[in-house]
């Protein structure tokens, strides 16, 4: 004995095929042209304007949704940069604290970002784009039962045709039951062959009933959507891109402050950098300029010592006692009461030092007071002591 559940599930498949096969003989009528099609132009333009609103609604969250993997990568890329740029931040470098400070707002700037996106953006084109499965399933159901409708509507058609030639068909046969069978029998026959008549008529007329009942419910539910659908998308993109546009307004915005706050940092550090090599060359100069002193002054303690001074001059003094001149004369005017000494020079014993080692400066004569302009009468004096 077969389950009852699967039974029921056999019975809903033949149904199911017996529909199928039904709607492809009434499709393949209606384009042989034996049979007539239901048609709704206006219907066929709103379903025509659907089909464009969700081709563009789906790329439209499609590449919205790629937007935010962007983002979200961009936001990886930006967080291993700053990270790696703390990470070999010198703390005795300038701005350290700031540094710190700044990697931790990007790295916030960046998840407010992509999470206000999110939620104002991609959730809003979300709800957008899930109601589009639907009214395509209700779309599709509306035109099977269209079908089924001019299927019914063709086969309760034909049934009106037809029903005078079967009352016509069911009359001779009466006739010559009436000759064959008894009085009592053809009665009978009779009446069963209008009830099967009468049976089928009624049938095909419920069938037609509750097929137009179905497609007009559908036809109305969608007719009604559709054009309210179209219209909402105006307001899906503006809410979309406008949020879009002030999120992405605000973020470029924080972020140019925070690359002027990184700008300057690296600025300041390049100062630093540039006032220690500078400390650094002056200091070294100093040491130069030390080291210098220093082996001069080596070299001068190592120099030989300074030789006693040259022969000095004969020096050249008047005497007072002495009044006349060396002639025998006697002396006149400002000469009278001068007497004119001289002293011959002393010459002290070569020390036997090679003059190579010595200093130039220690070479150079030392310099003596000039000496008054002697007079004529002690140049001869001078030179008569010198024969």
């Amino acid at each position: 004995m077969a389950e009852p559940g699967k039974s029921v599930t056999a019975g809903k498949l033949a149904i199911n095929v017996q529909k199928r096969l039904s709607r492809a003989q009434e499709k393949v009528l209606q384009k042989l042209g034996k049979a007539d099609e239901t048609r709704d132009v206006v219907f066929e333009e709103m379903v025509a304007k659907f089909n464009k609103q969700m081709s563009e609604g789906t790329k439209l969250h499609k590449d919205l949704k790629a937007y935010m993997a962007a983002v979200k990568t961009m936001h990886d890329a930006s967080r291993r940069l700053q990270d790696c740029l703390a990470d070999m931040y010198d703390p005795e470098w300038f701005g350290k604290e700031e540094m710190d400070t700044l990697v931790e707002d990007t790295d916030t700037l960046w998840l407010d970002y992509h999470q206000n996106i999110n939620d104002k953006s991609l959730n809003t084109l979300d709800t957008y784009v899930t109601q589009f499965p639907d009214i395509k399933a209700r779309i599709a159901k509306r035109d099977r039962k269209m079908v089924d409708f001019d299927s019914a509507r063709h086969h309760f058609a034909s049934l009106q045709k037809g029903k005078k030639k079967d009352e016509a068909k069911i009359a001779k046969p009466a006739a010559l039951l009436e000759m064959a069978a008894p009085s009592w029998a053809q009665g009978l026959i009779s009446a069963h062959q209008v009830a099967q008549t009468n049976l089928s008529y009624n049938q095909a007329e419920e069938d037609l009933g509750r097929a137009q009942k179905i497609f007009e419910e559908l036809n109305v539910e969608l007719q009604d959507e559709l054009p309210s659908l179209w219209d909402n998308r105006v307001g899906i993109y503006v809410t979309t891109f406008q949020a879009l546009a002030g999120h992405q307004e605000k973020f470029h915005k924080e972020m140019s402050k925070l690359s002027q706050n990184l700008n300057d940092i690296m600025t300041n550090l390049e100062e630093q950098r540039q006032l220690k090599k500078g400390e650094t060359a002056a200091a070294k100069t100093g040491d130069n300029a030390n080291s210098k002193e220093s082996n001069h002054s080596e070299s001068a303690s190592s120099a030989p010592k300074r030789p006693g001074p040259p022969p000095s001059r004969p020096e050249l003094t008047p005497s007072p006692d002495q009044s006349h001149n060396p002639f025998g004369g006697q002396n006149t005017g400002s000469d009278a009461n001068t007497e004119i000494t001289t002293t011959a020079p002393q010459c002290e014993p070569w020390s036997g030092v090679n003059l190579l080692d010595w200093d130039l400066e220690v070479l150079r004569p030392p310099a003596f007071p000039s000496p008054e302009v002697p007079s004529l009468v002690s140049l001869v004096v001078c030179g008569l002591f010198y024969l």
